[in-house]
């Protein structure tokens, strides 16, 4: 199940590991979107999923990438979204976590992914995890450099059953260290059930990414997580995504920050 073309993981015509919508966005807020794709690279055979598995919510975030665009257009924000399948790497996990590169996905074994070589770890690091990182990184300096403020917020969606569980909760905000903007958010009225660090919080190392780029920058941070039972269909898509928009530009009032980039800086 393993690569057939030695420690190269991406091939030419697949291109880069993440994509930049709307770069020019004239938004404070950056939205990113880890688990945008269920693409497995051809050098990978498929990880030895069955094709029901290889398009189900183990291998991606459903509606979270479209989810994200309609956002990006609304906010007017730029956009930066993983184009490889989690499995294969875990945008929101560090190379050291058992989870960058799952051997088990819920109650799914993932074939391709036991007992991987080191140089293949090494070579998924390299091309899928390093470069979305630094595109992260890339965005915030060059705001930095050019006055602007940035708020990190990235978004995500799960499955309603887990582990044989129904969840209730439809909307999840996520926060880690710094809960100002999920505060502010969480104190808006919404059509959804909506909880704090529900169905994940920090204690399950869903919070790489804010912890990374978000909080040593002091940049305001949210991490959404959507059930995707409620973003299904493009209406629903863009109905969530409309009611975001409403929820983290009211948020961003109340913390005396606006969508476009003349505000002043978070302090």
């Amino acid at each position: 199940m393993k690569s057939t073309k030695g420690t190269s993981i991406l091939s030419a015509s697949e291109g880069a590991a993440f994509e930049t919508i709307n770069p020019d966005g004239g938004s404070v807020v950056l939205l990113v979107c880890e688990h945008a794709s269920k693409h497995i690279p051809a050098s990978l055979n498929n990880l030895g999923l069955d094709a029901q598995t290889a398009n189900s919510h183990v291998a991606w975030d459903p509606g979270a990438l479209a989810v994200s665009k309609h956002l990006s257009a609304t906010l007017d924000a730029s956009l930066i979204a993983a184009t490889v399948s989690r499995l294969v790497y875990d945008c929101n996990r560090p190379p050291e976590a058992a989870g960058a590169m799952p051997a088990k996905s819920e109650i799914f074994p993932i074939a391709g992914n036991q007992n991987i070589p080191a140089e293949e770890k090494a070579a998924r690091v390299a091309e899928i995890y390093m470069p979305f990182s630094n595109a992260i990184s890339d965005e915030i300096a060059a705001r930095a450099d050019a006055g602007r403020t940035t708020v990190l917020v990235t978004i995500h969606s799960f499955t309603p059953i887990y582990f044989g569980e129904t969840r209730k909760v439809e909307l999840g905000i996520l926060h880690d260290q710094d809960a100002t903007l999920a505060d502010a958010m969480l104190a808006i009225p919404s059509t959804m059930e909506v909880q704090r660090n529900q169905p994940y919080g920090p204690d399950d190392g869903v919070t790489h990414t804010l912890k990374l780029h978000a909080l040593p920058n002091g940049l305001l941070n949210v991490m959404i997580e959507i059930r995707n039972d409620l973003i299904a269909t493009d209406d629903d898509q863009k109905r969530v995504a409309n009611e975001l928009s409403d929820t983290i530009s009211k948020a961003l009032d109340t913390l005396r920050l606006s969508t476009p980039t003349t505000e002043a800086t978070h302090a």
